[in-house]
C-alpha cells in the first residue's frame, strides 16, 4: 500500500528545476505528483513518478541530492468535505501528517491525495477500517 516518493534537495537557481525535468524526460521517467517547498536558498521537490527507483539512480548519478520516502496515495471523496473526514480519521487515532499534496490524475472519480504521515502502517489499517481506499503503489505509477 506504499508509495515510493522521490525527494530532491535543489539549489533555489534559475533553470535547476528545468535541468531535473528534462533529465527525467530523457529517461522515459513521468511525473505523476509533485510538490515543492522552497526557501530563498533551496528547495524539496517531492516527486512521485512511474519508475521511481530509476527515478532515484538516474537522478543520484547525475548529481542530485535524492532520497526515496514511503508515502501513502488515498482516495478522497472529491466533495466538500471529503478531505476533512479523512483528516477527522487519522487525527482521532493521534496520526500526525507531516505535509500532503493533490495528485494529478484521479484513479477513480474520487480525488487522489499523497500522505506523509509518521505512522504510516498504522495509517494504512485505520484507513482501511473506515472504509478509505489507500491505493497501491503499483496502481499510483500507472496513472
Amino acid at each position: 500500500m506504499k508509495v515510493q516518493q522521490i525527494s530532491v534537495f535543489l539549489e533555489n537557481k534559475s533553470g535547476r528545476l528545468a535541468e531535473l525535468t528534462d533529465v527525467l524526460g530523457k529517461a522515459g521517467i513521468n511525473i505523476r505528483a509533485l510538490s515543492i517547498a522552497d526557501t530563498s536558498d533551496f528547495g524539496i521537490l517531492r516527486l512521485i513518478v512511474n519508475k521511481p527507483e530509476d527515478a532515484f539512480r538516474i537522478l543520484k548519478e547525475d548529481g542530485f541530492s535524492v532520497s526515496i520516502t514511503d508515502v501513502i496515495a488515498v482516495e478522497v471523496q472529491d466533495e466538500p468535505g471529503g478531505l476533512a473526514k479523512v483528516l477527522g480519521i487519522l487525527q482521532s487515532a493521534g496520526i500526525n501528517i507531516e505535509y500532503l499534496y493533490a495528485f494529478l490524475e484521479k484513479s477513480s472519480n474520487d480525488a487522489l491525495v499523497v500522505f506523509r504521515v509518521e505512522q504510516i502502517d498504522e495509517a494504512v489499517d485505520l484507513l482501511a477500517k473506515h472504509n478509505v481506499n489507500v491505493v497501491k503503489g503499483s496502481d499510483v505509477y500507472k496513472l
